[in-house]
């Protein structure tokens, strides 16, 4: 009996032992809220396809220190309302570590009391400044700041010699915000809002709007500031009307589809964007260069596109958070307090410095002035 029972004792160790490696192996939920489909799928696309295609290579590498990310990736079209029942499903039912998202401005300020309430890192994929000011412990974004944007765009009609502007901007989120932004920084620069209006996201004709700020004759430069397909409409009914002053748009135009669907008529605009867009053209020692141009040649090579600075956010909100359990574990607080300790890091949208006062970490040098030649994004030399 006892020399049976030893045989028995064996072979339940050694099948233990055999399950060992599987049985210490384990999953981290990544929870993802993004508008793939619907208006802002220009914005949502990218960045779903760039996490799919992150969680994919570090999972076949083995994961983090053996462990699996499970991305569990909702699509919210950009609906603040579903953005607000996906968030409450990730952190209440499927228990995620963290969330990266919302795509747009108007669902991450709808989420982020959730997940502050929820104890549950959130990464903004979203740039209205708003989102991370005032500071929440657990909200972070990755787009540079639209307030940054807005100063980097007044700067150069400084050295233009522009003083009175017209503001155009989207009834969005990020287009409400931009408008604070832009209205509240013009005096510093001693730049005169002379005509401000905002247009419906849908809309498929602004020759109207176009005309009413073109009436007002000390408009020198107009800035449209969106995030939607509107935004080509007004670029398109501008020239279309032979109206040539100087057109800047917001960090929001960065993919290439916008040119495409404007045409032509995107020629010469000016506008602020990281440096992923002319990654191609930076000096091999650029603190970037190298990543930017590994993350621009996977992802076109994998997906047959044009890699846009919004698949960046995700790429830079996903590389901060693996970064993140890295140094600490599978644990929500931890991970929090990791992202806001992350300096010196080096993303597509710039090199990363959190701290406890500032939870998107880049400053107006992560920003280059760029401009639309032959159908491309170029550097902006001025004029």
């Amino acid at each position: 009996m006892k020399r049976f029972m030893s045989k028995a004792v064996l072979a339940t160790m050694a099948a233990s032992l055999m399950l060992a490696p599987a049985a210490m192996a384990g999953t981290i939920k990544v929870g993802a809220i993004l508008a793939v489909t619907g208006g802002a799928s220009f914005l949502g696309g990218p960045e779903a396809r760039t996490l799919e295609m992150l969680v994919e290579e570090l999972n076949a590498k083995g994961g983090i220190n053996g462990d699996k990310i499970e991305l569990i990736l909702k699509d919210s079209a950009a609906s603040p309302e579903k953005a607000i029942s996906f968030a409450k499903q990730l952190i209440e039912e499927e228990q995620v570590l963290a969330i990266i998202g919302p795509s747009t401005s108007g669902e991450a300020m709808k989420i982020k009391n959730i997940s502050e309430q929820g104890k549950t890192p959130l990464l903004s994929c979203a740039a209205a400044e708003v989102i991370v000011n005032p500071v929440a412990s657990y909200v972070f974004k990755t787009p540079q700041s639209d307030s940054l944007a807005a100063k980097k765009i007044f700067m150069e009609m400084n050295r233009m010699g522009i003083s009175k502007i017209a503001v155009l901007t989207g009834n969005t989120g990020f287009g409400n915000a931009g408008k604070g932004q832009l209205l509240k920084i013009a005096p510093e620069f001693g730049i005169e809002v002379v005509e401000s209006e905002v247009y419906d996201k849908k809309a498929t004709d602004l020759s109207a709007v176009v005309a009413k700020i073109r009436a007002n004759k000390d408009v020198q430069a107009v800035i449209n500031w969106s995030i939607v397909p509107a935004q080509a409409i007004v670029v398109k009914n501008m020239r279309q009307a032979g109206w040539d002053v100087p057109l800047f748009q917001s960090h929001g135009f960065g993919n290439i589809k916008y040119v495409e669907a404007a045409g032509v008529a995107a020629e010469g605009i000016i506008f602020p964007a990281g440096r992923l867009l002319i990654a191609d053209s930076l000096p091999a020692d650029h603190p970037q260069a190298a990543l930017l141009n590994s993350y621009v040649s996977e992802y076109e090579s994998r997906y047959k596109e044009t890699a846009s600075t919004f698949g960046g956010h995700a790429y830079d909100a996903f590389t901060i958070l693996v970064k993140a359990i890295e140094t600490a574990g599978n644990d929500r607080v931890k991970v929090r307090a990791a992202v806001e300790n992350l300096q010196g890091f080096a993303g597509t949208g710039g090199v990363f410095n959190f701290s406890a006062t500032d939870h998107n970490g880049l400053d107006i040098d992560a920003f280059q002035m760029m401009t639309v030649k032959d159908g491309k994004f170029v550097a902006y030399s001025g004029q």
